[in-house]
């Protein structure tokens, strides 16, 4: 029987995209994670203290090193495994490539995380992107901040990257035969914090100008005074999975307005429930969405009344939706990303 590679994995946090790459290594390695509550800041120092004994005992033992997103969690782990010559692989996902002040959104924002940020990107023998928008892009959506990308704030830095984009479970995100469409329904999926990064402004002032179309905004429990929302708006507070996908199944349109995406699984997982998209175009969200929705190039509102017009008017939506889903299926699944992720860790060196 042949042996398993070793690999220890630093993560921040568990997540459905995070646990999803803990099954895939499982499979194929023996696996060892790390992790603490990086999420408390004041016990970051102590983190540091107790996660460079961790590295030290557990490095040497180990064949290879992965991490998942750049941060303090990042550091220690990159540079020991450089001392002790294990290859390291960071995965990137948004934040950790990004710095958007204005919407206190980005790890590269931060003075010191830039900081720390570079010199683990430095140290690793590979960064694994879920876009390639991640290493560097340019768009026209919004003029503030346009430039973004490792390679835009860290112009010298020279690292070898392999670009692994996310994978979804076409099996659990599906359209059901049995499932019907609201008429021109409209869903959009993001946090509070998210609010303004993920466009909310925008399709609060939308919704204004359709009274007759519901739009529905999962994330939010109410719209807590951040922009005045007519009728026509509901907020879904958080859903679990199975909840999410009913909401998916019931809308025909979904929103992903976004001002900087490291990926955009939320639109891959409407998609799949064939959704037709209606996104911004901003980083990878064009290319999720290829010819299967809409793509609005400027963050104005009359730019995308003229989308919403159209999209309403579209005749072959259910064609359209399934088309949408198709395109998740072959490009954007599990089974790829885990091929991928498995084949980049094993020739690692």
């Amino acid at each position: 029987m042949k042996k398993r590679k070793k690999v220890l994995l630093i993560i921040p946090f568990i997540n459905q995209f995070i646990q999803k790459d803990i099954d895939f290594l499982e499979s194929e390695f023996s696996l060892t994670i790390s992790n603490q509550n990086w999420k408390i800041k004041p016990l970051v120092p102590l983190f540091l203290i107790y996660q460079l004994f961790q590295m030290i005992i557990k490095v040497p033992s180990t064949d290879k090193v992965v991490i998942q997103f750049g941060g303090f969690w990042s550091l220690l782990p990159s540079i020991v495994g450089r001392l002790f010559k294990k290859p390291v692989a960071i995965i990137l996902h948004g934040t950790d490539c990004a710095s958007i002040p204005n919407l206190n959104y980005g790890s590269l924002r931060k003075k010191i995380l830039k900081r720390i940020c570079r010199i683990s990107y430095k140290k690793a023998s590979i960064l694994l992107p879920v876009s390639d928008s991640l290493i560097q892009s340019k768009n026209e959506y919004n003029s503030s901040y346009s430039n973004q990308g490792i390679k835009y704030h860290f112009p010298n830095l020279n690292t070898p990257h392999l670009v692994i984009p996310n994978g979804l479970d076409e099996t659990f995100w599906n359209c059901e035969s049995s499932s019907t469409k609201d008429e021109n329904k409209c869903i959009a999926v993001f946090s509070k914090s998210q609010f303004y990064l993920k466009g909310g402004d925008l399709i609060i002032e939308l919704a204004k100008h359709f009274p007759e179309i519901k739009f529905q905004i999962v994330g939010i429990e109410d719209n807590d005074n951040l922009h005045s929302a007519p009728d026509n708006v509901a907020f879904s507070g958080r859903l679990n999975h199975i909840e999410l996908r009913k909401a998916y199944r019931e809308a025909q349109f979904h929103f992903q307005l976004s001002l900087f995406e490291g990926f955009g699984l939320s639109l891959c997982e409407a998609m799949l429930c064939e959704c037709i998209p209606i996104g911004s175009s901003v980083n990878m969200i064009p290319q999720i969405i290829g010819d299967t929705g809409f793509i609005l190039n400027q963050k104005k509102l009359d730019l995308l009344i003229d989308i919403m017009k159209k999209a309403i008017a579209t005749t072959n939506k259910e064609d359209l939706g399934k088309k949408a889903r198709q395109r998740i299926v072959e490009n954007f699944n599990e089974s790829i990303r885990r091929e991928l992720l498995i084949n980049c860790v094993n020739n690692m060196h």
